[in-house]
């Protein structure tokens, strides 16, 4: 039987919708540490040695508190507000980062995952080189330090997003994107929109990119993903149009590179989908930057 090329299923996405990492703390860590919500990050915290015991006070669909044994990885894709727990006598070692992915809580890949995924160091295939360099690089103040550790936890989450896209279920992931593209057959249509939004996407060429029937395509992907091929299509154009009208596009340009017929097809499709015009839109996520 012929075998199919492999697909990057992820450097399309992560084009579109960058992801930023900004080196946070790294060494031991005693008593309490508080990591506010409100302060708009996630973060990445690598426990590299100790014991670690983290609470989430008053989060709801996440565990109440959590407890590292063993050199162990918390990711946290958003905003969510946690505290650490250590004995002063006994500390822990670790480095963390915070998290920005472009787009915020609209941001395909965060919102296809979990609040908070906590996995040993161990389990992740290919983690363990990269690592090294970011406990050493970490580990004293150098030259350049900061940049090359921001580009290091950045390193760490991709790797980190690879392993999710093979693994989804040991990780906790819902439907959604990360489901999908874990899916072989559907992942080959969902990176063919994902390259070329502004195209007819009728459900039988998305079949015919699956190479499955259009039947057994849509009920596959609306098992895995969780919506209707066309709702998924549509909720990738509207974010990529947000992403857009945040570097300042034009709605009549992003009507024409997203396949609606006119800007005002594009705004009715915005609006159906966010509640506000594109105008409205932006005009608030300018203002909430600005505070």
């Amino acid at each position: 039987m012929h075998r199919l090329p492999p697909v990057d299923r992820l450097s399309d996405i992560l084009g579109q919708f960058r992801l930023s990492a900004r080196f946070h703390h790294a060494g031991a860590l005693c008593g309490v540490s508080h990591f506010d919500a409100c302060e708009g990050h996630g973060y990445l915290h690598l426990l590299r040695r100790g014991r670690l015991e983290v609470s989430h006070p008053g989060a709801k669909g996440v565990p109440r508190r959590l407890r590292l044994d063993e050199p162990a990885l918390l990711l946290y894709p958003g905003p969510l507000t946690h505290r650490f727990h250590n004995a002063p006598a006994d500390g822990c070692d670790f480095t963390c980062a915070r998290l920005d992915f472009d787009g915020g809580a609209r941001n395909p890949i965060a919102r296809s995952l979990p609040p908070v995924i906590a996995l040993p160091l161990a389990r992740v295939d290919g983690l363990a080189p990269a690592l090294d360099l970011l406990f050493a690089e970490t580990e004293r103040v150098r030259c350049g330090q900061r940049l090359l550790a921001d580009r290091l936890f950045e390193v760490v989450l991709i790797l980190l997003l690879r392993w999710l896209l093979d693994h989804p279920r040991e990780a906790g992931v819902n439907p959604g994107l990360i489901t999908g593209l874990s899916e072989p057959r559907l992942a080959r249509a969902l990176v063919a929109m994902h390259r070329a939004p502004g195209e007819p996407w009728p459900l039988a060429r998305m079949a015919e990119q699956a190479g499955m029937s259009r039947t057994a395509f849509a009920n596959t992907f609306r098992a895995v993903v969780g919506q209707t091929p066309a709702d998924y299509l549509g909720d990738w154009r509207i974010a990529l149009a947000q992403s857009r009208l945040r570097e300042g596009q034009a709605v009549k340009a992003l009507a024409d590179e997203l396949g609606y017929a006119s800007a005002s097809a594009l705004s009715r499709a915005f609006a159906a989908r966010v509640g506000q015009s594109p105008r409205e839109w932006l005009a608030q996520a300018e203002a909430g930057a600005a505070a």
